[in-house]
């Protein structure tokens, strides 16, 4: 068992109580641990900390809570750093999905414009972060969950030496939505995916052994016109038939753009606004829950549920207790490891993760009719983080220009500009103009 001190930077965030239910789930890995919990909201980390620390005396691990709002102090001589927080709250997600709709470009949290600035947003933070670890945790690890994961930690790879292992479920969860649309069984296949983060293929894809494609174009042909299949759903399995490989569903919002544009305009309230509607909700449970003697948190009233972040949990677990498990992390393609990118380029790929790090296991490359466009989004990806670290105006016209989603610099510049001046109050100076 690993006994360290962890730093939860984003601590009072609606999906802190889950993750902090999904870490004491796993408290035998980390009895005799501390966790300080770090946010900028002292009354919701206070909510989060005394959940947190109920279940953990219930779970008998010997594992300490403790909460600041001072990140400095909190990252003092600390092991880990798990980093999962959104400047601006969901009303800078809101803006990020409103305002280029209205300039006729998809608006979504992590792809495009949307995305580009969430990552402006998010690696501002993170320069503070790196900046204090520096001076009183040089050793430290930071494990990522903080959108745009792969621009993320894009940036602090370039810029520093600090480790950083970034997570997402999506080379997990991705292919049973477009094998459950086929009407098969999830169990019964084998599927490796890697490209970058949000936007990966599969390069090796089996059922019961055999090679699942004719399977999944049989099942196109049957099934396309099934009105019980969801409308994601039925688009990821129509690419995956049409590229002859197995997609993240977030490709769906470059190979149908304009369909999933109309439905965004047509849409009374982006997902944000929906999520907004939901929040009071989750604090009521959360506050109920911190005065319980024995709390437990429902499923249906948490933000994302029970089990948040346990990816990263996972990750850090396999790290600090030495396991040598397969799992998926975005980091550097060390060595070109992934065939088609560029050694210092954050690709999403599984691994092995040990005592020494995350090793990327032996990687087949793209199909080459997929290379090209995930290709586009790795440079992207690497304009991006260098704008968010220390570029200009400039610098962040020409990262949105190279995204798929912006259709010319017209509109990379009139998007960029409007986006800029409403998160103003997050970005420095130098990328307002």
């Amino acid at each position: 068992m690993a006994r360290i001190k962890i730093t939860y930077i984003g601590g009072g965030s609606s999906r802190a109580a889950g993750t902090m239910a999904s870490f004491l789930w796993h408290g035998k890995e980390f009895a005799g641990s501390e966790v300080v919990l770090v946010d900028k909201d002292p009354e919701r980390l206070e909510i989060v900390r005394k959940i947190a620390q109920k279940l953990a005396d219930q779970a008998g691990d010997d594992i300490s809570i403790t909460a600041t709002t001072d990140q400095r102090e909190g990252l003092q001589d600390v092991d880990a750093v798990l980093t999962s927080f959104r400047p601006g709250n969901f009303a800078a997600r809101a803006l990020d999905e409103r305002i280029p709709i209205k300039h006729g470009v998809i608006g979504q949290e992590t792809q495009g414009a949307g995305g580009f600035f969430m990552a402006l947003r998010s690696i501002q933070d993170l320069k503070t972060i790196c900046a204090d670890l520096a001076q009183v945790a040089p050793n430290a690890v930071i494990f990522n969950y903080t959108n745009p994961v792969n621009i993320v930690s894009q940036a602090v790879a370039d810029h520093t030496d600090i480790p950083i292992y970034s997570m997402c479920e999506g080379p997990i969860v991705f292919p049973p939505v477009v094998l459950k649309a086929a009407g098969l069984d999830p169990d019964r296949a084998d599927t490796v995916m890697a490209g970058v983060n949000h936007n990966c293929w599969s390069t090796e894809a089996t059922y019961d052994g055999a090679d699942v494609l004719p399977l999944l174009e049989a099942a196109w042909q049957e099934r396309k016109n099934d009105p019980t299949l969801d409308e994601n759903s039925r688009r990821a399995l129509r690419l995956a038939v049409a590229m002859g490989s197995i997609p993240s569903d977030y490709f769906n919002y470059y190979y149908f753009r304009e369909q999933l544009l109309r439905e965004q305009q047509g849409a009374r309230r982006t997902r944000s606004e929906v999520i907004m509607d939901a929040v009071p909700g989750y604090w009521q449970h959360y506050r109920e829950q911190a005065e319980a003697d024995h709390p437990e948190l429902d499923p249906s009233r948490s933000r994302g549920g029970i089990h948040e972040l346990e990816l990263a949990i996972d990750v850090m677990s396999a790290y600090y207790n030495d396991t040598g498990a397969r799992l998926p992390v975005n980091l550097p393609n060390a060595g070109q490891a992934l065939p088609g990118f560029d050694e210092e380029t954050v690709v999403e790929v599984w691994c092995t993760v040990d005592r020494s790090g995350c090793h990327i296991l032996p990687q087949k490359p793209l199909p080459l009719a997929v290379r090209g466009i995930t290709r586009q989004l790795a440079d992207y990806q690497m304009l991006a983080a260098r704008a968010a670290w220390d570029g200009t105006r400039a610098d962040g016209i020409r990262a949105l220009s190279a995204n798929p989603l912006v259709p010319d610099l017209v509109v990379a510049e009139e998007l960029y500009d409007e986006l800029a001046y409403a998160h103003r109050a997050y970005l420095p100076e130098r990328l307002l103009g």
